[in-house]
């Protein structure tokens, strides 16, 4: 893996309030219900999160990240809440560049724990995590235009807005412009 081939699978980030660990087998079902809860939220911006997603498709999702965590090539958290131990949803750096030494930063919160400032608090520790661990000297987030709920998130974490890019996307079988936010370290504070 390079530079950061000592991180382990295990990794645990925590802020006290939340814990954010790898996905693991055994968060499946978790996943499939918190998906399936979200649709009229989550699922207006990601299409992955329908009523249809079962047991089947998260396990193929958690499956997914820990080949990705292996690789080195994306880092993918389940978020828990660290009191009750329920998951709330994911964060996780992907499209990581190696060369140029950034990666992109995505995530989601389950519908019924979204506005409680999750989605920024994990943000931040992956961010954290990814310049830190990783070396990264540039974080993207990227969104539609019209994606209030991730634009805010971004902004909240001090990511500076730096276009809406055309055909940024393909989502729903279709180009799609997006809303171009970066973070580089000085910007967490």
């Amino acid at each position: 893996m390079g530079a950061d081939e000592t991180i382990p699978a295990a990794l645990e980030l925590t802020d006290g309030r939340l814990n954010l660990r790898p996905w693991q087998d055994r968060d499946a079902a978790a996943l499939s219900e918190a998906a399936r809860e979200s649709t009229e939220s989550v699922g207006r911006w990601l299409p992955w999160c329908h009523a249809d997603y079962d047991l089947h498709a998260a396990a193929a999702w958690v499956t997914h990240c820990q080949a990705g965590w292996h690789s080195g090539e994306h880092f993918a958290f389940a978020v828990f809440d660290a009191a009750s131990g329920d998951l709330l949803g994911g964060v996780g750096l992907g499209q990581r560049n190696r060369v140029h030494r950034s990666g992109n930063l995505g995530y989601w919160v389950r519908q019924s724990r979204q506005g409680q400032g999750i989605a920024s608090a994990a943000a931040a520790m992956v961010a954290r995590f990814g310049f830190g661990r990783l070396g990264l000297i540039r974080i993207e987030i990227v969104a539609l235009p019209d994606n209030r709920p991730s634009r805010r998130t971004a902004e909240k974490l001090g990511a500076q807005f730096e276009a809406v890019a055309r055909h940024r996307l393909w989502e729903r079988e279709q180009a799609c412009d997006a809303a171009v936010y970066a973070l580089i370290p000085r910007d967490l504070g």
